[in-house]
């Protein structure tokens, strides 16, 4: 099978683009503030709304598949399309726009189950609107990657992917306190009975709703994309322009050599994360809190579920302010060790929460998470960038999204089962499973090859 070349991206036959300003790069990924923090009001609390809904814990990953498996097809789709749009609105802003009017909507009827109730069992029901507020996040998602990549000449993209990281991590927090905040400060009831999420959750998600389109505005009318002329002259004519989805299979085929490479890092990576998302709120509420698995719908397993919103703003603050401390240690490390220490810090984290004492010590744990979060969200598509051909950058970060997608559905299928038969009931066990993952990313990464840093090192000699 042949492999595709990796050419650094800005060739010297090809006309320079310009170095874009602090807040150029700032309103270009400012979209992404208002999609993490509907991603982080899911990943915090939608195991315990469809533990409310019904769900038994050995069930979750299975309901948790609906992410990665609609992000499988969704995204290299989009990124397809997008490489070969032009309209008024640009190349790429046209999905994210869409993605945040339809994922808006989504996210009012998730915690709202309840009015479909009487034609589906609940959990259904609630399985359902997550798969549909999944698949409009991916379609908002996707292009904004390709974004940073189509603007930033290479020299720029470190930065460009950390200021989009900083945004995430903000966003992340904002979204995983708020239940909190319309509790503690506010007074919004979390009490509510067995098959109805409590009013502070519900009314956080309309806020995330209302937030997520304000923020996709924002980027969308701040922000420029170089017309088709112009963009030939940066990255070259696309001779594939007018090709079918079908191209889709013959560029999966012809990936460049390190974007196989970093696909086994982000298996390891988000095989980890995926554990952490569905099983936290389960594991601090047995093995920190005593309580039984069964216990589903209790004042205290509604406090595990609002503790596991808070310990995930922590590892997202983290994540904001070491986002932007990245490109100073890749410059001196270089990406790659960048990358490979930040996962074992996470590694390090995820372990740690089978010895906390009590769940403020989680807080700690989060921190370490939080270093390797920032890492993920920006390293490896800083080298993956500067490997890819410029005229498919949509459609490479969309195949990238495979190795993000198919890991989530292993552990998934397997998730669930193992925490029943293997760790006896006990999901603190497959935190520590992806602890050990995150672990093996860091060790897959210091192989990579990273050909921006081979053209530096043959710019010296």
């Amino acid at each position: 099978m042949p492999i595709a070349p990796s050419p650094v991206i800005d060739k010297p036959d090809l006309r320079p683009k310009p170095l874009l300003s602090f807040w150029q790069i700032f309103n270009m990924s400012f979209g992404f503030l208002g999609i993490q923090f509907a991603f982080a009001l899911q990943n915090a609390n939608a195991s315990g709304i469809l533990r409310n809904y019904g769900a038994e814990v050995e069930q979750l990953s299975w309901f948790w598949l609906a992410a990665p498996l609609v992000g499988l097809i969704v995204q290299p789709i989009v990124g397809h399309y997008s490489d070969r749009t032009w309209n008024r609105l640009g190349r790429r802003r046209p999905y994210f726009l869409a993605g945040a009017i339809l994922s808006s909507c989504a996210l009012t009827l998730m915690p709202n189950a309840g009015i479909l109730g009487s034609i589906a069992p609940l959990v259904i029901v609630g399985a359902a609107f997550l798969m549909i507020m999944d698949a409009c996040f991916n379609l908002a998602m996707e292009p904004f990657r390709a974004l940073v990549a189509d603007n930033l000449p290479d020299s720029q993209r470190t930065k460009g992917f950390s200021i989009q990281t900083c945004l995430i991590g903000i966003g992340a927090v904002a979204g995983s306190l708020l239940p909190s905040i319309l509790y503690n400060w506010f007074d919004v009831p979390k009490e509510a009975p067995e098959g109805v999420v409590g009013l502070n959750i519900r009314y956080a998600f309309y806020i995330g709703a209302v937030f997520f389109v304000g923020s996709v505005l924002w980027t969308v009318f701040k922000t420029k994309e170089y017309p088709p002329k112009d963009y030939e002259q940066f990255h070259g004519k696309n001779e594939d322009h007018h090709a079918g989805l079908s191209s889709i299979f013959r560029d999966f085929a012809n990936m460049p050599r390190t974007m196989k490479q970093l696909g086994l890092v982000q298996f390891f990576s988000w095989f980890a994360l995926f554990g952490m998302w569905v099983f936290t709120t389960d594991s601090i509420a047995t093995h920190i809190m005593g309580l039984s698995v069964n216990d589903k719908s209790s004042d205290s397993y509604r406090e595990a579920q609002n503790w596991t919103g808070v310990i995930f703003s922590v590892y997202n603050g983290v994540s904001a302010i070491y986002a932007l401390c990245l490109p100073w240690i890749a410059n001196r490390i270089g990406r790659k060790k960048t990358h490979a220490v930040s996962l074992i810090a996470g590694g390090v984290g995820l372990i740690s929460i089978y010895f906390a004492p009590n769940k403020e010590f989680l807080i700690f744990s989060m921190v370490l998470v939080g270093i390797a979060w920032a890492s993920i969200l920006a390293m490896p598509y800083v080298i993956l960038s500067s490997s890819i051909p410029a005229g498919k950058m949509g459609i490479y970060m969309g195949i990238f999204n495979f190795f993000i997608t198919i890991p989530q559905i292993l552990n998934g299928i397997i998730g669930g089962p193992a925490v029943k038969h293997l760790y006896n009931n006990q999901p603190v066990y497959a935190l520590v499973l992806s602890g050990i993952c995150m672990l093996c990313a860091a060790v897959s990464v210091i192989y990579v090859y990273d050909p921006a840093t081979i053209a530096v090192v043959e710019e010296k000699q």
